[in-house]
């Protein structure tokens, strides 16, 4: 079994991370990290868990897992390993934004892959540290990797993205309230958005002379969970050459499909799949692609990750599943 640790236990990462691998048929779960609720029932904060699992939060670690999984907030990660120390075979899996980009992934000699299995899947499998894609830049990089990869990304490319409210994590801000976000809309961090490195990151990576802008246009949605994103730009072939490019590319991939029909959320909201659609308008390419954002956003893709790192099925633990929201 592999033996399992988690860091930041109280968030919605956490608490889809617990879920998936207390079902997980090679996981055992040896502690959750939570300093605010250490000695606490675990099943006090994710309320689902009563009856299924008899463990508490602690503010003490086991050294020697064999994997941990960082889920706390951003820039968290590196104060967290300066602060801690485990084993040289403790494989450790990031969450958040401290290791994804090139700049910051070598920490005290540990060198973070990029964990979009889609892209760098070979990397993956003899990793030792994982960097977890963000939520939004998974979905909006599974529609662009293909174009990058037939060198056909040479115009501005424009996105527009809308997130559930688990993307704001649990603590409360004036965006976040219940009043506020009911029966609402709006946009955040126009153009900003701090995923943006990471797409252009893996963009260069199969188009080196990718040089055109990502315009990127991040919004808050009155639902749960799950992210919707249309990206459109130039492109000269016809909508069959486009979706010819695109199965081929994802053919090998487990949970990225590319769809005929037109999508809506609720086809991926608690799955660990992408969907993708095309559709070809006077030179334009619109691709829409959908994931749920706490699960092949975060934690479905971490496990997803994990079962690569260490051998596995890499569908493993990851097909039908409860969930809280």
């Amino acid at each position: 079994m592999i033996n399992v640790g988690i860091i930041g236990g109280a968030g919605y990462t956490a608490g889809e991370l617990i879920r998936l691998l207390i079902n997980h048929p090679e996981t055992k779960i040896d502690f959750v990290f939570s300093t605010s609720n250490a000695g606490n029932k675990i099943s006090k904060v994710h309320q689902d868990l009563v009856g299924t699992l008899d463990l508490e939060f602690t503010d003490t670690v086991n050294p020697k897992v064999d994997v941990l999984f960082l889920c706390l907030g951003h820039g968290n990660s590196v104060k967290f390993l300066e602060a801690n120390t485990f084993s040289d075979d403790t494989k450790i899996i990031d969450l958040g934004n401290d290791f994804r980009l090139e700049a910051d992934k070598v920490f005290k000699g540990k060198s973070f892959v990029y964990g979009l299995p889609e892209l760098n899947k070979e990397a993956v499998v003899s990793a030792n540290y994982i960097a977890n894609p963000g939520c939004f830049a998974t979905a909006i990089q599974l529609g662009l990797l293909p174009l990058a990869n037939a060198g056909l990304l040479n115009k501005d490319v424009h996105i527009n993205a809308v997130t559930g409210a688990t993307g704001a994590g649990t603590s409360l801000s004036a965006t976040t309230h219940f009043t506020w976000r009911d029966n609402n809309f709006s946009y955040y961090k126009p153009f900003t958005h701090q995923h943006l490195g990471e797409i252009n990151q893996s963009v260069k990576q199969l188009q080196s002379n990718f040089a055109a802008d990502i315009l990127f246009m991040p919004n808050r949605g009155d639902f749960s969970r799950g992210i919707f994103a249309t990206l459109y730009t130039e492109f000269t072939g016809t909508i069959d050459d486009a979706k010819a490019m695109y199965k081929d590319f994802y053919k090998d991939a487990k949970f990225t499909f590319v769809s005929d029909e037109e999508l809506h959320l609720k086809q991926v909201v608690n799955t660990n799949k992408c969907l993708i659609h095309l559709h070809k308008h006077n030179g334009k390419l619109l691709v829409t692609s959908i994931i749920d954002n706490l699960l092949k956003g975060a934690s479905g893709q971490a496990v997803q990750n994990m079962n690569l790192m260490f051998g596995l099925e890499e569908a493993t633990g990851l097909g039908l599943k409860a969930t809280y929201f």
